[in-house]
């Protein structure tokens, strides 16, 4: 089944169009695989970043919107990311990036292609866990930019994952959130100094 890639703002396309165009901002970008790049680069795919702020323990999570991401590509493969973020005069270039979520990403949306049902594409942080996830939400015709993962969608974790989740596995957000609660809210038992064991 196709993906149904949410459009993204037309002003954080711009932005990015305008970074790629500066000579200034490719040479400063600490992205040694963007500024060796022979040939034309473009931003082909946007996905809509999320963060997974705060999980409590009966599991209840609260995403927000970081800004949007887009892969950017030279030929037929995708050498760096563009990350915009919304300011209060709206939309701009933040910066570009590389490293190993740029091909987990692309990794991951092949894969998704070959599921049966169709998903609208978004990347979900877990900052407290260092965690980014491709997150498939159920309802294409969902405004990409809100919401929240449902049960039913899909969590896809990226590489480098954590230990002991194992990446590019699909997983229903049910099924995976236990465990991440179960992550970030443990504390661990460290007696205090002095204090009877």
């Amino acid at each position: 089944m196709p993906l149904h890639l949410p459009p993204a703002p037309a002003p954080a396309l711009r932005s990015v169009l305008t970074a790629l165009g500066s000579p200034t901002a490719v040479r400063e970008a600490k992205t040694p695989s963007l500024r060796a790049a022979h040939g034309p680069v473009t931003p082909e795919l946007s996905l809509p970043v999320h963060v997974l702020d705060r999980i409590s323990a009966q599991g209840l999570s609260a995403t927000r919107l970081a800004g949007w991401r887009f892969l950017i590509h030279c030929g037929d493969r995708a050498v760096a990311a563009a990350e915009t973020m919304l300011t209060p005069d709206g939309w701009a270039f933040s910066h570009f990036f590389e490293g190993p979520y740029i091909t987990s990403t692309e990794r991951a949306l092949q894969q998704a292609e070959g599921l049966q049902q169709p998903y609208q594409p978004r990347l979900l942080s877990v900052p407290g866990l260092y965690m980014l996830t491709l997150w498939l939400h159920g309802d294409c015709a969902a405004d990409g930019a809100e919401g929240h993962p449902a049960a039913t969608d899909l969590l896809v974790p990226l590489a480098p994952a954590p230990p002991g989740i194992f990446a590019h596995r699909p997983h229903r957000v049910a099924d995976l959130l236990p465990v991440l609660t179960h992550r970030a809210t443990a504390v661990p038992k460290i007696p205090l100094l002095g204090s009877p064991a």
